[in-house]
């Protein structure tokens, strides 16, 4: 491909995501959700000094949370190609603004793999899901164990919504936790075990399915120290984004204990992560899952205050805006810097 084509089409994708991208966010903030109740909350709690430096303190979290993952997948993609820290905060960004757009966050996985200069982008790939598959056990993890201890602390409250008798919620409340803790035990040896994926690939037959099952053997790569320390950064960034949460509720005067609170938020992206959807348009989605899992703490899954709602719905879409939404618009910028088409090795 010609040098000129060949930046002309880098210019017009790049200027294509970056239109999807705030298109996308400006719809879902001023059509699709009335945020004005939100904007409102906001502006009330701004003459406190308190909820300016909380608000502070979200953002600077926000920096630890893509910045860690920045890191995780700096360490994954070094098996094929070594990638500054910074590169990596980059192609995070990036990835972020291109899977605003796409259906369970997709996007991701091919916007950051474009930010390599030699590498395979295939291999590159699957690496990235990767990371996103070590993410997505810890909020398995954390979140099933969350769900196991707030059916414990408040079966009262769950019987009398459900309207099911005292011994069968026993009998689901310990026969689901003896599950949960069989998928944990089994999702984590399947993870540090990933190798094994690349091996099952290397017996299926055929030119096609030869080639692209070639990609996956990049898996075998890792090993089990190094996917434990996949999964102690993926950890940490968990524990990160649900002290932001909690930070949030506690700005916009939703009262609750720190540790009660994490297993609450634990819950909360538990369900919204199992739910498909696009990552733009999961605005709403958390807002009622926030109010349905709070509600039931508060033991009134039905009925809220409707300033202790306005609460949980505004910490959710502050959440929203500071964790996805900016780094979105600016990862969208950023866009520019990758190379959808590289240079042919006669130019």
């Amino acid at each position: 491909m010609k040098t000129n084509v060949r930046k002309t089409y880098n210019f017009l994708i790049s200027l294509l995501i970056i239109l999807a991208t705030y298109g996308f966010i400006y719809q879902q903030l001023f059509h699709k959700r009335d945020i004005q109740s939100v904007y409102k909350a906001f502006l009330d709690s701004f003459h406190n000094t308190w909820f300016i430096y909380m608000i502070i303190l979200v953002g600077l979290l926000m920096i630890l949370n893509w910045g860690i993952e920045a890191l995780k997948w700096s360490l994954l993609i070094r098996k094929i190609e070594k990638v500054r820290w910074l590169t990596s905060f980059k192609a995070v960004l990036t990835g972020v603004a291109v899977s605003s757009f796409t259906p369970n966050r997709v996007g991701d996985y091919f916007g950051r793999v474009f930010i390599l200069e030699k590498a395979n982008r295939i291999e590159g790939i699957f690496i990235t899901i990767l990371g996103s598959m070590s993410q997505l056990l810890v909020t398995f993890l954390a979140g099933t164990t969350c769900i196991f201890f707030l059916f414990l602390g408040h079966h009262q409250t769950l019987l009398e919504y459900f309207n099911i008798p005292a011994y069968v919620y026993t009998w689901l409340l310990w026969g689901g936790g003896i599950l949960i803790l069989g998928l944990n035990i089994l999702f984590i040896l399947l993870f540090l075990n990933i190798s094994l994926l690349s091996s099952l690939a290397g017996k299926f037959k055929g030119r096609t399915l030869e080639r692209f099952t070639s990609y996956i053997h990049v898996l075998s790569a890792y090993s089990v120290r190094e996917l434990l320390i996949i999964i102690m950064l993926s950890a940490f960034r968990f524990i990160v984004f649900s002290s932001q949460m909690w930070i949030l509720l506690r700005a916009f005067s939703v009262e609750l204990p720190f540790l009660h609170g994490m297993i609450i938020i634990g819950v909360i992206f538990f369900t919204i992560t199992m739910i498909p959807t696009v990552a733009i348009a999961d605005l709403g989605i958390r807002g009622s899952v926030s109010l349905f899992i709070i509600g039931v703490y508060l033991g009134n899954p039905s009925e809220m205050p409707p300033e202790l709602a306005l609460g949980v719905v505004a910490a959710s879409t502050s959440l929203w805006l500071i964790n996805l939404a900016l780094p979105a618009l600016v990862g969208a910028i950023m866009v520019f810097s990758l190379k959808f088409f590289r240079r042919s090795s006669n130019e």
